[in-house]
């Protein structure tokens, strides 16, 4: 794959650690060795798996001459986070649009992202409710910036396009590339699956290094037939732009939809145990909206021998823990 024919910043600081998580693995037994590869520590404010996607888009905005950075997501999203972050250290201005996909989910003084969105100087918030057409309110938006004299550039929500999906076929590269010096033989991944951006680019990744390394998706919101169907379109879409030989097979793209539970950032019993077990036997941080509930996935999944006995899983965190702030009663009451 060749990524030098595309824009790209330099936000990354050479490649997230791969960490074995010993104990975790004893508490969850069935003698499979559990991994994780910790893009929760990725640069921007808190970190977290979108600053790679945002290498590519904000650098084609830039190359565009834009100025003005509008993007969308949930009421407590880490992308609007990270995108607040990196618009600020590049100079732009940032507009978000939030979709309230649970009604009356919206707070102006929350905490978690809520709270970073007016710490790093968003320029405008505006609240839509949830199942809004989310690019037709982003172009709205663009339209009124455009009259005001700026040059505005859209990105999608979780920056979940071809473009910022090439951030996630740069990860499973350089995952590849720290398993060959570990001598470290993976069997499966287990990666959050939303927006898709993540997902997809790990697929593409994977393949065109012939990693051959099983990759599953835990859904965050949407059914499995239905999510799979969005991650299977973004990693044609990637494959074509990286000029991939031979693309993505369908057949490839698995994911579980068990883990949503009533709905997406909804609370679930399983993920706040997950939570709380990476915390307090690794010391690692996840988030309640798609590391906790993708993380609540690969317990089950092991726990229910769904691994071969001897297998290793590696799976991919990709941050989020300031939303944590946001949900701190559902853990006290837990």
């Amino acid at each position: 794959m060749n990524f030098t024919k595309f824009p790209r910043r330099n936000y990354l600081q050479g490649a997230t650690p791969i960490e074995f998580m010993p104990a975790l693995t004893k508490a969850l037994g069935n003698d499979v060795k559990l991994y994780i590869k910790r893009d929760d520590l990725l640069p921007g404010s808190a970190g977290g798996n979108k600053t790679r996607k945002l290498e590519f888009c904000i650098a084609d905005a830039m190359e565009k001459g834009a100025d003005t950075i509008i993007t969308c997501g949930a009421v407590q999203s880490n992308h609007a986070r990270l995108t607040a972050s990196w618009s600020a250290k590049e100079g732009l201005d940032c507009h978000l649009i939030l979709e309230e996909r649970v009604k009356g989910s919206y707070k102006e003084e929350a905490s978690g992202n809520n709270f970073l969105f007016e710490l790093l100087g968003v320029k405008s918030i505006g609240v839509v409710a949830g199942g809004s057409d989310m690019m037709g309110e982003m172009e709205k938006k663009a339209a009124e910036l455009t009259a005001a004299g700026k040059k505005p550039y859209i990105i999608p929500g979780g920056a979940s396009n071809a473009i910022g999906a090439m951030g996630y076929a740069v990860c499973a590269e350089e995952t590849m590339a720290q398993l060959n010096e570990m001598r470290l033989v993976v069997d499966h991944i287990i990666v959050p699956s939303g927006s898709a951006g993540t997902h997809a680019g790990m697929m593409v990744g994977m393949t065109g290094v012939n990693g051959n390394i099983p990759i599953s998706g835990v859904n965050v919101s949407r059914p499995k037939d239905v999510q799979e169907e969005i991650v299977y379109k973004l990693a044609v879409e990637t494959a074509e732009k990286l000029e991939v030989k031979g693309g993505v097979a369908r057949e490839g793209i698995v994911c579980f939809d068990q883990y949503v539970g009533p709905g997406y950032s909804l609370p679930t019993d399983s993920m706040v145990e997950a939570v709380n077990l990476f915390a307090k036997t690794e010391a690692i941080l996840l988030d309640p909206v798609y590391s906790g509930k993708a993380a609540a996935g690969l317990i089950d999944l092991v726990r229910k021998g769904h691994f071969a006995k001897g297998s290793t899983v590696l799976f991919l965190h990709t941050g989020g823990s300031p939303a944590l702030y946001a949900y701190m009663d559902t853990f006290r009451q837990a």
